[in-house]
């Protein structure tokens, strides 16, 4: 059974950083694509970043692109998403999932394994 387990969230204020992880099981965890999405109260679930298998490709919506981080340690089996100079509108559930059928990029449809979600409060 895939787990994906998501921590590190909490309430912040603007500017400060948070550093999520993710503890994959149950799958074969360097053979996958990894992302963080997140979702914020009455909107949709977006792709924040992905990060390939191996760790030598990875991708960053245009609002987090150079403030956000993310990175994956296979020995481990755990995915990571450094966040900086963090802004109220970053607020939501940030969530980890998991691919080896979709690229990085390919948005919510192209992850087959999702995580149970942690908040991340930016307060203003």
């Amino acid at each position: 059974q895939v787990q994906l387990v998501e921590s590190g969230g909490g309430l912040v204020q603007t500017g400060e950083s948070l550093r999520l992880s993710c503890a994959a099981s149950g799958l074969t965890f360097s053979n996958y694509n990894m992302g963080w999405f997140r979702q914020a109260p009455g909107k949709e679930r977006e792709s924040v970043a992905g990060i390939a298998s191996a760790g030598r490709g990875t991708w960053y919506t245009g609002s987090v692109r150079g403030r956000f981080a993310i990175s994956r340690d296979n020995a481990k089996n755990t995915l990571y998403l450094q966040m900086n100079i963090l802004k109220p509108e970053d607020t939501a559930v940030y969530f980890c999932a998991a691919t080896n059928r979709g690229s990085i990029n390919g948005g919510v449809r192209a992850f087959d394994y999702w995580g149970q979600g942690t908040q991340v409060t930016v307060a203003a």
